[in-house]
């Protein structure tokens, strides 16, 4: 069984770590949902993680056996798609509140919902990688990189801002971090900075401007950033005030597995703020030991980065693995106060599907690029359509 899994063996061993400790926080988590919600049962929603969880196995046994340089193509491919996902997921007019909630398609067989953005997320990341891998082969000006380049990412991240400011400017600062990784001209990065600040700056007017035209989250994210500063006690600090006591009552070695009393006036303790419930249940102990596991994960990616010999290796290594790190650390950081709510959810342990479906896949393809030293197109693969792709790029 081992032999057939191929690639950074400490990696699959973190990701069957915070797999494998996922179950008890979101099972003792998971009576607020039933309890206090008055849904479902806490075995029916065990079980729906461990279906969740094994999907998303699949999936990342499935991907990592893929060549990793098929994945140049597949990106290629997949970007068109997305953007269409997005703009029928941004047509959904969903809204909470009077908030815009549009992040979310149904699918009517299954009956699942399914957030686009995480989706969009990786085939974003993995066509970045791919399209600064040649920049030293290219030589590319300003106007043929916007349009190559710039103008894909910056619709991809304005489809998904309205609904989720979080979510998009985590994958507009992974960009910019790979673009500087691989050695984009700094004047250009310069003026797309300037650009995307322009254009965040021109919604808020417009916004402002001609309120109800359309949904959107600005008064949320306003009230978020002056819950955080002033600390006043409304809905987003009701949850980080529970989040707080829950963690000053774990202590150091925690009150036990299940034995959490916050979770039930925690809304959101099986996901956004499941770090507060593992640390009272699991102290000081669990929250630095789990805190270290991420850390190992980003050192992880880091020697799979460095021991890959191909730009494009290196790059979607690093863009498809720092941000489930930093995802992680937004997460833990707005259960501990230091950030503004988010809605980041806790990679590989909160409850959710897509999250970790796209974590997955992510891992796999990481996994796939440290199976190979070389990551190269074989000299009779060179026809493959999908190579034809990339190279047209």
């Amino acid at each position: 069984m081992f032999d057939a899994l191929k690639g950074d063996k400490v990696l699959w061993g973190i990701l069957g770590l915070l797999a494998i400790f996922s179950f008890l926080p979101v099972f003792s988590a998971s009576s607020n949902l039933v309890y206090v919600v008055g849904k479902g049962t806490p075995w029916g929603y065990l079980i729906k993680h461990f279906v969740i969880l094994s999907i998303g196995f699949i999936l990342l046994f499935s991907v990592h056996k893929i060549p990793s340089y098929y994945f140049r193509g597949i990106s290629i491919m997949m970007l068109p798609i997305v953007v269409l996902l997005l703009i029928y997921t941004a047509t959904q007019g969903t809204v909470i509140a009077g908030a815009n909630a549009s992040r979310w398609i149904r699918i009517p067989i299954i009956g699942l919902s399914f957030q686009t953005s995480t989706l969009a997320a990786v085939v974003l990341m993995t066509y970045s990688a791919t399209y600064l891998s040649k920049l030293e082969e290219i030589r590319p000006t300003f106007k043929s990189s916007l349009l190559r380049f710039w103008l894909p990412v910056f619709i991809v991240v304005m489809l998904i801002f309205p609904s989720n400011l979080s979510t998009a400017a985590l994958l507009f600062s992974m960009v910019l971090m790979l673009s500087f990784i691989a050695g984009y001209p700094m004047r250009y990065l310069m003026t797309i900075i300037g650009a995307g600040i322009t254009a965040v700056l021109l919604f808020f007017l417009l916004v402002k401007a001609f309120p109800g035209v359309f949904p959107n989250r600005i008064d949320t994210w306003m009230n978020r950033i002056e819950n955080f500063r002033t600390g006043q006690s409304t809905d987003g600090n009701y949850q980080v005030a529970r989040a707080k006591t829950a963690i000053v009552s774990g202590k150091i070695f925690g009150l036990g597995a299940g034995k959490s009393r916050m979770k039930n006036f925690l809304p959101q303790s099986s996901s956004d703020f499941i770090y507060a419930i593992i640390v009272e249940e699991f102290g000081l102990i669990g929250g630095v030991g789990l805190i270290l596991l991420y850390l190992l994960l980003l050192y992880r990616i880091l020697v799979i980065s460095h021991k890959t010999t191909s730009v494009f290796g290196k790059l979607a290594v690093m863009g498809l693995g720092i941000p489930i790190v930093f995802q992680a650390f937004i997460n833990i950081g707005v259960a501990l106060q230091v950030l503004p709510v988010t809605g980041q959810n806790l990679p590989m342990i909160s409850s959710g599907g897509t999250s970790a479906w796209m974590t997955c896949i992510a891992i796999g393809i990481i996994l796939s690029i440290s199976v190979q030293k070389e990551v190269m197109v074989p000299p009779d693969d060179k026809n493959n359509p999908l190579n034809v792709l990339s190279e047209t790029l």
